[in-house]
């Protein structure tokens, strides 16, 4: 089975958000297909001006898709942009798996796919991610929360170790583990432990 990951970008995503996961799919090729999205396509810029080639979006029923979205300074603009936000839901409805990192969360909620759903998101920015969804059971304290297929994560580098964590879900531990081994990083794995949400204020 091969997985098209459709990484949403948009001006100033932030860039730890999008290539620490890259970093750990593209360890696995014969299993993940990365593909950046945006909504015209072209160039797009991340917060520290990392320039990224995007394609539009396109529905290919020859492979399963993976929804995800990171966060960044540009999400405070885009959760107002109704053209993104309905590209985000539409990918959604097409997608076997949603995967949020940082304010990605926001992006996830504005669509509302998140209602009724456990999820966390940044813990510096987390009052501000919880007012764009009322209606979602924000997690306080978690590393990354995982509620059906949908995974979201706490802040820029908590990305990495949720997407390990969705290798451990779909391939096994030994896999996981493996990749972080070769990619000298030091995975936590325990989703639950996140100091971040005590030195937030959080908890």
């Amino acid at each position: 089975m091969i997985y098209r990951v459709n990484i949403v970008l948009f001006d100033k995503f932030e860039t730890l958000d999008v290539f620490g996961p890259v970093e750990v799919f593209g360890c696995l090729p014969d299993f993940f297909n990365l593909n950046f999205i945006s909504l015209e396509g072209g160039i797009i810029s991340s917060t520290q001006n990392v320039r990224v080639e995007s394609n539009t979006y396109t529905n290919d029923n020859e492979v399963e898709n993976i929804l995800f979205v990171p966060g960044g300074l540009g999400t405070r603009e885009k959760v107002k942009d109704k053209n993104l936000v309905d590209l985000i839901k539409s990918m959604a409805k097409e997608s076997k798996y949603i995967m949020s990192v940082c304010t990605g969360a926001a992006l996830l909620a504005k669509t509302e796919i998140l209602n009724g759903k456990k999820a966390t998101t940044n813990k510096k920015a987390f009052k501000w991610v919880m007012e764009q969804g009322k209606n979602v059971l924000w997690v306080k304290e978690s590393r990354w929360v995982v509620d059906g297929n949908i995974f979201t994560s706490s802040g820029v580098s908590a990305g990495i170790d949720m997407t390990l964590g969705f290798i451990e879900h779909l391939i096994g531990k030994e896999k996981a583990v493996k990749i972080s081994n070769n990619i000298e990083y030091c995975w936590n794995d325990d989703s639950k432990f996140d100091p971040f949400a005590k030195l937030n204020g959080l908890i």
